[in-house]
């Protein structure tokens, strides 16, 4: 590179055999004649000389450039539990006598994951939460110190090692299976994905797609049973490696005490239990809300949170049934991270009568009730006519004697009729 300010304050520029190096203009017109390279490569290092004419004055500047960079072997995208190693390459002459590493800033120990080489670092069994800036730091003989920096990127499953999915009986359940990363970014391709089980010395499997990504492999169960509880895994396989994780499926469910109607006044116990415990979980009730039953339907009405009642324990005791108790209650389940999981229970009550105003009577009660009515109609009808019977016959006495006799002039009238008379006794 050539530079040349002529008296004038005309600056010449001859063309750089180094494209990436400059010299800032401001800096030379005031004697700062230091050399930049952006972006700087490992073949950058070397030995570089300046020289500075002025007027009849020759200044000449040596220094040399030494490189320090942190490479990762195998190159390309790392996945989770595949053996790597860091190394810290430095070009200084001197004789390396210490060597440091740094991760997110902390200092790494040597330890069975962590052995320390020359000029290298080797991690046995890296995890996703070893990703992150890495930074070596290199001492020589010379008391010379240098130092770079590497941002190491692990493909692996997000979230936490261990997951347990809580999920009510009966309800839909989905096991998380996801990586932190789409491999596809890395032009990695043919990423598959199964699902596993052993339970009662059966092994089941599931195939599972991308589900419209090539990172998310979650199993969606549409219905769970405490019979579908337990520990779940998948397997990711990602060129050649595959990588596990173990997920744990936890129902919940409620049983009451009493099998079938509840009448209103008995004790009735409700007892949430859950398949799986961590031993930190603890249990929680509340009435959703509240409405009467008469057996066969229900009116509910939610409860406002303010008005909520909140009950400590698995086990919900319900000493005297009341309608006030009828409804949708609750029963859900903490941890030190919050909410995990709830199942519902509605609590329906024999005897009691429906909220509301009263139903217009069915058909069966209105046909009954008319039959009735005509039964009545005519009964009356059958005692009126007895009554005017008893009532007219003592007016005329003479009809209870009336006697049926032939007349003799009749005799030779057609076959089959018969003459008669009507003759009453005096």
């Amino acid at each position: 590179m050539v530079l040349e300010v002529e008296y004038s304050g005309l600056l010449k520029r001859a063309r750089s055999m180094m494209p990436r190096a400059s010299v800032r203009e401001t800096g030379f017109r005031q004697g700062d004649f230091s050399l930049r390279i952006e972006p700087l490569l490992s073949e950058d290092a070397g030995h570089y000389e300046a020289l500075v004419r002025y007027g009849k004055e020759t200044l000449r500047c040596q220094l040399e450039l030494g490189m320090v960079t942190v490479t990762v072997n195998p190159p390309g995208l790392l996945v989770e539990m595949e053996p790597l190693l860091l190394n810290c390459n430095s070009s200084h002459p001197a004789k390396l006598v210490g060597m440091r590493w740094f991760h997110n800033g902390s200092l790494v120990p040597i330890s069975s994951r962590f052995h320390s080489r020359h000029e290298a670092l080797s991690i046995s069994r890296p995890t996703v939460s070893d990703s992150g800036p890495w930074h070596c730091e290199l001492t020589y003989s010379d008391d010379e110190r240098v130092s770079a920096s590497f941002n190491l990127q692990i493909l692996g499953f997000s979230g936490p090692v261990s997951p347990v999915v809580y999920a009510a009986v009966g309800s839909a359940a989905n096991l998380p299976c996801l990586l932190n990363q789409d491999p596809s970014a890395s032009s990695i391709l043919g990423v598959s994905a199964r699902w596993s089980r052993l339970a009662e010395g059966d092994l089941k499997i599931w195939d599972i797609s991308r589900n419209g990504s090539n990172w998310n492999f979650t199993l969606h169960l549409p219905e769970v049973g405490p019979q579908d509880a337990g520990q779940y895994c998948c397997a990711v396989s990602i060129h050649g490696t595959t990588i596990t994780r173990d997920v744990t499926l936890a129902v919940m469910t409620v049983t009451p005490s009493i099998k079938g109607p509840v009448a209103e006044g008995s004790l009735l116990l409700l007892i949430c239990s859950l398949t799986h415990f961590r031993g930190h979980e603890h249990f929680q009730w509340r009435q959703l809300s509240s409405g009467l039953s008469n057996g066969s339907s229900f009116e509910a009405t939610p409860r406002s949170p303010a008005v909520q009642r909140y009950y400590l324990g698995s086990t919900l005791e319900l000493t005297h049934v009341s309608q006030e108790d009828i409804g949708t209650w609750e029963c859900s389940i903490h941890g030190s991270e919050g909410r995990l999981g709830a199942v519902e229970y509605e609590l329906y009550i024999t005897g009691a009568q429906l909220s509301g105003p009263h139903p217009i009577l069915d058909g069966q009660t209105s046909f009954g009730l008319i039959l009735l009515l005509f039964l009545l109609l005519v009964a009356s009808i059958l005692a009126l006519v007895l009554q005017n019977r008893r009532i007219f016959s003592p007016a005329f006495p003479a009809l209870e004697r009336v006697v049926t006799t032939s007349t003799p002039g009749n005799a030779g009238k057609d076959e089959g009729q018969e003459g008669k008379s009507l003759q009453t006794e005096c």
